[in-house]
């Protein structure tokens, strides 16, 4: 009897365990500010730079709301009213366009959509356009801080990890931490930022930035 009750417990356990961690796959996230700078550059572009970020999530196993999602992708370009990650004052509301796999199908892409909501909270309670692309995002498991991620026509981010070269200051940490959840982040360059999609009336390109986060997310 008090073996059963121990299998059953057991069992028990495991499935809430599953449940707590339903889905996990990669996460890469750009802004328009450094991410990993030195208190004082971080001062000088606080509400001149940095209301600008790309968060992108690719599913490797997991489903949402009852939809399995394994294998897709979905990101969103934001444009918020100040700087996003300031504690003195806030950014929002903020804009969002949502770019989903155009690999869903229309209950894939719903659940797609929900996912990036809870995920990124206030930063998408306003989607202005939701767009299907060809989506790719891949982590480079080798290289720390390397990714790729293209959303059609519309985004592009590439990055690279961060080195000594890169220490302008010598005082440089994360300043700012990930706008999301993740299991594991890492900051790193953004040799490429880009966004060139419609519905947040400003689009952006720039390169060399110390502005990305590359990691993992799980829920």
């Amino acid at each position: 009897m008090r073996f059963r009750l121990l299998s059953i417990l057991w069992v028990v356990l495991l499935s809430s365990f599953s449940l707590a961690q339903q889905i996990h796959g990669q996460y890469l996230e750009t802004r328009s500010a450094d991410v990993y700078t030195g208190q004082c550059f971080a001062n000088g572009e606080v509400n001149l730079v940095g209301s600008e970020a790309i968060l992108a999530w690719h599913v490797e196993t997991g489903s949402w709301n009852g939809v399995s999602l394994d294998g897709l992708t979905v990101a969103a370009a934001v444009h918020a009213h100040g700087t996003l990650g300031d504690p003195y004052e806030s950014p929002y509301p903020a804009q969002a366009v949502v770019i989903v796999d155009d690999h869903a199908n229309p209950q894939q892409r719903e659940a797609l959509i929900a996912f990036a909501q809870q995920m990124g909270g206030e930063l998408l309670s306003h989607v202005e356009q939701v767009i299907p692309a060809p989506m790719e995002l891949v982590v480079n498991p080798e290289k720390h801080g390397v990714a790729v991620l293209r959303a059609g026509q519309f985004a592009t981010v590439q990055t690279r990890s961060i080195g000594g070269f890169d220490h302008v200051c010598g005082n440089e940490v994360t300043f700012y931490p990930p706008l999301t959840a993740t299991t594991h982040s890492m900051p790193a360059v953004a040799m490429t930022d880009s966004y060139q999609g419609p519905g947040l009336g400003v689009a952006w390109e720039s390169h060399g930035k110390r502005s990305a986060f590359v990691g993992s997310f799980a829920r």
